[in-house]
């Protein structure tokens, strides 16, 4: 992966800091839940904030193959990697903020609130020309007029 592949991706995490994560539960099911992007460092690595007793980490310690799917803003990455738990009071105190505290108990303090580290393997990225709703709609319009795809990045790259 190229250094601007690697910002293109990180760029589209942090503007878009929802994602879907995808992983295998305890029957052999795909289950996603939402998650907030608490940091990126690319270099590939995602956290999150997630309680240690819940049936996701549970399933994370039994099967930590994830994937992490994110789309806003004319954009989207997928990311695929492997998770784990991980106890860092420290870290999850440089990263709780209003927003953590409204979906957790207890703050960084709390042994039950830990960070799940996503390491990624492989990411796929598309981005639309321009970004903006006003961009695409107008991009979705000239395609509906000249029968011509819209023409955007998109990148398969490992990581």
């Amino acid at each position: 992966m190229t250094d601007e592949q690697q910002q293109k991706v990180a760029e589209i995490i942090r503007s878009t800091r929802i994602a879907m994560m995808t992983h295998v539960d305890g029957t052999g099911r795909l289950v996603s839940h939402p998650m907030a992007t608490q940091d990126v460092d690319f270099a590939g690595t995602v956290l999150f904030v997630a309680e240690r007793h819940s049936q996701k980490c549970l399933d994370l310690q039994a099967n930590p193959q994830v994937n992490l799917a994110y789309a806003g803003n004319g954009a989207w990455v997928s990311l695929s990697g492997t998770a784990r738990i991980v106890d860092d009071t420290e870290r999850l105190k440089e990263l709780w903020g209003t927003f953590t505290d409204a979906w957790m108990e207890g703050g960084p303090d709390n042994p039950e609130n830990v960070l799940v580290e996503v390491t990624g393997d492989t990411a796929e990225y598309w981005d639309a020309p321009g970004g903006s709703k006003v961009v695409q709609l107008a991009n979705l319009v000239k395609a509906a007029v000249t029968g011509k795809r819209v023409e955007g990045d998109n990148e398969v790259v490992d990581l």
